[in-house]
């Protein structure tokens, strides 16, 4: 089955998040976490990653917290997922390109499922954060329910 990780979940609602606070709003872990009932140590780490990968900036200090460092048109899905999980493969073979899988003298479906891969990156690198933007659901604003994944999909 493709699905994204939990992380890379985490990591995309966080953003999107931080893209409706604006182009000068901050928002701490903690107040993200308790929005969308996700692990506070866990986003700690992913909002870490993001930082480091250049997606958000981190201002430390009592009124801290993070920002997007870019505009939210200027970020896709694909760097998020990318920061969060690191490179995107749908399989195990895609990566070795020199021939280090076993099956590769006799596989006849690596260069199908590398277009796939191919597409599916093409499609997240489109999708950008200021698209998820508008299509927040309502219940992600109230403590009645979480919000349910966003419906992009990565092997793992």
């Amino acid at each position: 089955m493709l699905k994204l990780t939990k992380k890379a979940d985490y990591g995309l609602i966080a953003v999107r998040h931080l893209a409706e606070l604006g182009a000068n709003g901050s928002c701490s872990a903690k107040d993200i976490a308790d929005a969308y009932r996700i692990p506070q140590e866990a986003l700690a780490k992913i909002l870490q990653k993001l930082a480091k990968a250049k997606l958000l900036l981190s201002h430390h200090g009592t009124n801290g917290g993070y920002a997007l460092a870019r505009e939210a048109r200027q970020i896709s899905a694909l760097e998020v997922i990318h920061a969060v999980d690191g490179p995107l493969f749908i399989t195990s073979c895609l990566p070795h390109e020199s021939g280090g899988c076993d099956q590769s003298k006799r596989c006849t479906v690596r260069e199908p499922l590398r277009q796939v891969n191919e597409s599916i990156r093409a499609l997240l690198a489109a999708i950008k954060i200021s698209d998820m933007r508008d299509s927040r659901p309502a219940s992600a604003t109230t403590q009645e329910a979480p919000v349910q994944p966003l419906e992009l999909v990565t092997l793992r």
